[in-house]
């Protein structure tokens, strides 16, 4: 099965940076759990250019004999082509968001590097999860936490003689509790996620109303759970709550705006920084954000 993209598209950038958290690479395809359905996906023709061929196979829990023509799909090819460009957010206006944030000559440089990076729409409850795993935490080891509690209590589904499991709920994972959390090698971030399983699961936090919420007021309601604090509630914002303007401020974007915007200077706050940012940004702060975050860490990879 086939997706055309007629907008820059850089598959590979877009799930290697740092905001999904089950996406593998196995033989030139990319295999992940998305929204219960596993998906092998690869690119064909020069990432970031637009007219892409996006090429795609999956199955879900309701029928897992999936193969590489895509029979296995429990959701159907034009249910899942649509699940797909919602998760690649391909109904943004690229080029609209790009001449926002390309006023800035940095961000300019970084889209003009990296085109196609796309921000992903991420499901809110799963990116919650991943986000209060990410305190203290390097991306290789978040997603190797957000793998063991899938496989360890989500529901098998397999494709292409490949079995996967997709992410649990909350109520999974209430009903598993801190201690096997913890075994499972959550450590200190064990009990904020037991929390946060059960506050979705008696209602007291309704992420789907955070969607609606301005994000100022989004942001405020995540902070009131323990295990989240700004940087953590601007990523689940910005990643599966449609709030664009969210600007996370974690190691790389502090150093990357340490040293392209404020050189030679005491390095502000994070609070400082963060209202320098969104004022300076504007309402694609998001897009910004992770263009110098993608560079940043490139950058810093590959001199080493």
């Amino acid at each position: 099965m086939e997706l055309v993209v007629d907008q820059p598209f850089d598959l590979g950038a877009s799930l290697e940076s740092g905001q999904a958290h089950r996406w593998k690479k196995v033989d030139g395809w990319y295999a992940g759990v998305v929204q219960g359905e596993f998906i092998h996906v690869r690119q064909k023709g020069q990432p970031g250019l637009a007219g892409q061929v996006v090429e795609f196979s999956s199955a879900s829990t309701k029928n897992s004999n999936g193969n590489s023509n895509g029979n296995g799909n429990g959701a159907g090819e034009s249910g899942t082509a649509a699940m797909l460009r919602g998760y690649f957010r391909l109904d943004d206006d690229i080029h609209a968001i790009y001449a926002d944030i390309n006023r800035d000559e940095r961000v300019a440089s970084m889209v003009g590097k990296y085109p196609g990076l796309r921000i992903l729409r991420t499901e809110p409850w799963e990116c919650l999860v991943a986000f209060i795993c990410s305190a203290n935490n390097n991306i290789a080891r978040i997603h190797q936490l957000m793998e063991r509690m899938s496989d360890e209590f989500g529901d098998p589904v397999s494709l292409n003689g490949q079995t996967r499991h997709t992410f649990p709920t909350p109520a999974d994972l209430a009903e598993a509790g801190e201690g096997e959390l913890r075994r499972l090698g959550l450590g200190f971030r064990a009990p904020y996620v037991d929390l946060a399983a059960r506050s979705v699961l008696a209602g007291e936090l309704d992420l789907q109303d955070l969607v609606r919420m301005p994000y100022r007021d989004a942001k405020e309601a995540l902070m009131g759970m323990k295990g989240i604090g700004p940087k953590i509630a601007d990523c689940i914002a910005v990643f599966s709550l449609e709030k664009l303007e969210a600007f996370p401020i974690d190691v790389w974007i502090r150093r990357a705006l340490a040293e392209w915007y404020f050189p030679g200077e005491k390095t502000p706050s994070d609070k400082v920084l963060l209202e320098w940012a969104q004022e300076h940004f504007g309402r694609y702060g998001g897009y910004a954000q992770q263009y110098l975050f993608h560079g940043q860490r490139l950058r810093t990879k590959d001199s080493h």
